[in-house]
């Protein structure tokens, strides 16, 4: 049964910039005015608890299903830390009626997108699917959430536990800056706050977790009144209703624990901490103060301070910290509000070898003039603007808006609150911002940590206490292995219904490509648009075939730095004023350059589409090549390039790449090195600039809320001004098989390998492309459900994640798997995969075809949901050549595939011998094991892939 049926309407108007009635607001075009867009919604609750939320969406054939519960890692105790989290990854494993891994298998069969996350106060769980499914989707849920805990055993939670902590390893332990929050959050947050600890928990916590545990905090805090299900979509509403009472309403209730109040954050002085990073190379200052929990009225003006602070050319601290005194290439300040709490943090990453002392004297340099100043006129105005267009896109998919009105019911009490929650912000003032900035940063006690490279403690702030950093040991064998045995009969909690039967599909929906419209400029620049008017947003963007592609070989990064450069001013306005004039339309322009393209990408309320392209016009047209910029341009690039020297992931991508593509500019870093940074000059920008960005290699593909006419008469000015010559590509690469074989990239005390496998394979235009990548998914390329997955990180436990894939484009490109794995099991991983692959084609069978076809003709019902999505189709038509329908058109390949196509595919381009093996980890523990593998001795490696 049901109660309490409210049906609401939450109706937004675009309101940064002008002002209007409900009556008078119209969508689309710089004209029009602002826009409205309503969310309407139906609240009711089940006589058992559980909250529903209906929406109503027919812009897609799809639904989505979201499950909040209102249970964090803040409900946790402390020595029991990471079970929230570590029961999202248990809730996906098994149920009575689905049985083992019977999630995965049914939501790849019905073409679903799911997964789930946990924060400090919430975990959710979510699918995607097409709306043919949603009666199986909400089946699966409630089996979930009432038909769950009996299967769970001591031999799935000793599983999971390795997966969480490879999870931990991966995220926290072998990358850079991993442990900055729990340093600060030990500091920050007293004895007795469940803040203290992180959501994923403790290693030591996660070993002491029993079963005994797992099935108390289930019952502690998985009963229906603590939930909230929103499922949004092209819903019948009827038929929802009486599915969610069939499927939930039996479920008891359970009361929900009373939590005992936090207690108060408040320091009583300044707290300085410091870290010496094993993998960090630049040395990093964060600040921390409590601030306020969220929704507090307090909490939006925090995040205007934020911005206000370090976001933009004239904000005080960009002008102190990367101008003047140019100790960083950025400073980033942001209020976390939670439910409980909030945190506003100052993050300083500075350039290497820089004393963070000094840092701190910067900062105190920069709140000095934010102080004297106070907040300049206009810069609210363009703060709030962005932070509109930001809000829009929030809910720009079904799965976006249902989450925002689960978060708002949970924590606001109220759906509809998703309105009064932009109000807010947008009517926060100059004096709202200087009044937080006095209440609780000015002069308050801080946390302050410092986070150095190995062997620099002298960096770290004068007076700095070492933090308690728990580091794991690699020990061969320390983890045992698990075996799950087959769990016979459970016990089998009651049901008034069958619940084992499967739901049935319901009617097909009939997909349709979107309507593409498609001109060419005189100039010779292709334009193909789709018309959105779901949300007052327009996305675009403007790409050049070039890039690396183009680039000197004694020269690489000029493409790169020539992108970082380009924003910062044109001829006309100076950097502030051009920032400026961008954020004050709600808009966002951005330029980037990568492998292959070259691109100037962006978004703007669709009112003001007009004057953002005439902006990205100027941008492109007028460059300012001013040398203060770019010098800065050039730091940053530096430092990145630094930062990725610590990573091991980023380590391990660069070097499989140098390996794959061998002597072709593809091998090399976009960013450049070191070495050809330091040499790059202004000129050698400008001759990439004439020479690479011209129309007859360009394309613009616009998506939103902006008809075709406006967007050609936009482009008349690049139509007319615009010239310039085809430059010559390079060479296709090519394969050079001598390339395969084991190789190994030392990372001293990694706390995982990252390893990447594969070879060059072939360009997306090519026929075989598509198939192969059919082929490829249920081996790696099917998430959860595919063969590597399942084995090495459902089964074993070794990893937290794995895929494989095909990359090309319009030039042959790798296939590759990659994963990262905890170090002490690197040799035992690498021979699992080597046997996967190697047995793929052989073991391939019909059910395996069944789960492919059926995923892979069902997806598509997701490929033309949101504007970034339609903007990705036009990329693919105007890269590729491909027509409009050619996500639909593929699925004849997929209908005609045969087993014996997959297997014959199999063995053309899997063949595990003729591949680069590679392997960046701790070479003293690891790397003569590996001879085992029977591919021949490790090649040892420098972090720039040349041999030692």
């Amino acid at each position: 049964m049901m109660r309490g049926v409210l049906w609401s309407t939450v109706s937004l108007l675009a309101l940064a910039g002008a002002s209007c009635t409900p009556d008078e607001a119209t969508s689309g075009g710089s004209d029009a005015g602002p826009a409205a867009v309503s969310v309407d919604y139906e609240r009711y609750e089940l006589d058992n608890g559980l909250d529903v939320i209906l929406h109503v969406d027919r812009s897609d054939p799809l639904a989505a299903v979201a499950m909040t519960f209102h249970v964090g890692s803040a409900r946790e105790v402390e020595g029991r830390t990471g079970f929230a989290h570590l029961f999202e990854h248990l809730f996906f494993l098994d149920s009575e009626n689905l049985g083992p891994g019977g999630l995965d298998r049914l939501m790849t069969r019905i073409g679903s997108s799911t997964n789930g996350s946990t924060s400090r106060d919430r975990t959710n769980y979510y699918e995607v699917v097409p709306i043919d499914g949603l009666e199986k989707a909400i089946w699966a849920e409630a089996d979930k959430l009432g038909w769950f805990i009996n299967t769970v055993t001591e031999d799935v939670v000793a599983k999971e536990k390795q997966v969480v902590k490879n999870e931990k390893r991966q995220s926290v332990d072998n990358n850079p800056y991993g442990h900055a929050s729990y340093v600060i959050d030990r500091a920050l947050y007293p004895e007795g706050h469940p803040y203290r600890w992180q959501v994923i928990g403790s290693l030591a916590d996660l070993d002491a977790a029993t079963l005994d545990d797992v099935k108390d905090f289930h019952s502690r805090w998985y009963g229906p009144d603590n939930a909230t299900l929103v499922i949004a979509g092209d819903l019948d509403v009827d038929a929802t209703k009486a599915w969610v009472e069939r499927y939930f309403g039996e479920i008891p209730s359970r009361p929900t624990p009373e939590r005992p109040a936090p207690p108060e954050v408040a320091l009583d002085g300044d707290r300085l901490l410091f870290h010496e990073d094993n993998f960090a190379r630049l040395p990093q200052l964060q600040l921390a103060w409590p601030s306020v929990p969220v929704y507090h009225p307090d909490s939006y003006a925090l995040d205007v301070l934020g911005a206000i602070l370090t976001d933009g050319k004239t904000s005080p601290f960009y002008e102190v910290i990367v101008e003047e005194q140019e100790l960083a290439p950025a400073v980033g300040a942001f209020n976390s509000a939670q439910e409980l709490a909030g945190r506003f943090t100052l993050t300083v990453r500075a350039y290497p070898d820089v004393d963070l002392d000094a840092v701190r004297a910067a900062v105190d340099t920069a709140f000095d003039r934010f102080e004297a100043e106070g907040v300049p006129a206009g810069e609210l105005e363009r703060i709030k603007a962005r932070t509109e267009t930001g809000f829009y896109a929030g809910l720009s998919s079904a799965i976006g808006k249902a989450f925002s009105l689960a978060q708002y019911n949970i924590f606001a009490g109220d759906p509809g609150f998703l309105q009064q929650d932009l109000e807010r912000t947008l009517a926060v003032t100059a004096d709202d911002v200087m009044r937080v900035y006095r209440e609780y940063i000015a002069d308050r006690p801080s946390v302050a940590v410092s986070f150095v490279p190995l062997g620099a403690a002298d960096l770290a702030l004068e007076g700095s206490e070492r933090a308690e950093v728990e580091v794991e040991p690699i020990v061969l064998g320390a983890e045992a292995e698990v075996v799950i045995d087959d769990r016979g009969d459970i016990e089998r909690t009651p049901s008034r219904i069958d619940r084992s039967v499967e739901p049935p599909f319901g009617p097909a929906p009939v997909l349709r490509a979107p309507a593409v419209w498609e001109a060419d400029l005189d100039n010779g620049v292709a334009v193909l648009g789709i018309a959105d008017t779901e949300l007052p947003l327009v996305q675009f963007e403007l790409t050049m075939r070039g890039g690396l592609l183009l680039e000197d070989p004694a020269r690489v990064g000029v493409a790169n730095l020539l992108a970082e450069s380009m924003t910062e001013g044109t001829a006309g306005r100076t950097p502030a004023e051009l920032e400026a004039a961008i954020d004050l339309l709600g808009a966002s322009i951005g330029v980037s350059s990568g492998r292959e393209s070259f691109t100037i990408r962006g978004s703007t309320l669709a009112r003001n589409y007009t004057e953002t392209m005439a902006l990205v016009e100027e941008i492109l047209l007028e460059p300012r090549f001013d040398s203060a910029q770019f010098e800065l341009a050039r730091q940053r690039v530096q430092s990145a390039l630094q930062q990725q020297a610590a990573s091991p992931g980023s380590i391990g991508g660069q070097v499989f790449r140098s390996l794959v593509f061998g002597d072709h500019l593809l091998a090399r870093n976009p960013l450049g090195s070191p070495e050809s940074i330091a040499a790059i000059t202004l000129d050698d920008l400008r001759d990439f600039h004439r020479r690479t960005l011209v129309p007859e290699v360009a394309a613009f593909h616009v998506a939103g809320a902006v008809e075709r006419d406006e967007v050609l008469a936009s482009l008349e000015g690049l139509q007319s001004r615009w010239t310039g010559e085809a430059p010559s590509f390079p060479p296709a690469p090519e394969w050079d098989p001598a390339r395969a074989g084991l190789y190994f990239v030392d990372v001293p005390d990694a706390a995982q390998s990252v390893l990447n496998i594969g070879y060059l394979a072939m360009p997306e235009t090519d026929d075989a492309y598509w198939p192969a990548t059919v082929m490829n998914f249920r081996l790696g390329g099917g998430g959860f459900a595919s063969d590597l997955t399942q084995q090495l990180r459902e089964g074993q436990g070794y990893t937290y994640g794995i895929g494989s894939g095909f990359q090309g484009t319009n030039l042959p490109g790798p296939f590759s798997i990659s994963s990262s794995v905890r170090s002490n099991v690197t040799y035992e991983a690498l021979a699992l995969i080597k046997d996967i692959v190697d047995g793929y084609g052989p073991t391939f069978d019909e059910a395996d075809l069944e789960a492919t076809q059926s995923f892979l003709l069902r997806t598509n019902a997701r490929a033309f949901e949101t504007l970034g999505a339609k903007v990705g189709v036009l990329g693919d038509m105007s890269a590729y050549g491909f027509p409009a329908d050619y996500l639909l058109a593929r699925e004849a390949t997929v209908r005609d595939m045969t087993v014996d196509d997959v297997r014959a595919l199999a063995a053309e381009h899997l063949d595990t011998e003729s591949m680069i093996w590679l392997v960046v980890g701790d070479a003293r523990t690891q790397m003569d094991r590996l001879d085992a593998l029977g591919l021949g001795p490790a090649v040892l490696l420098d972090r720039d892939g040349r041999p030692r």
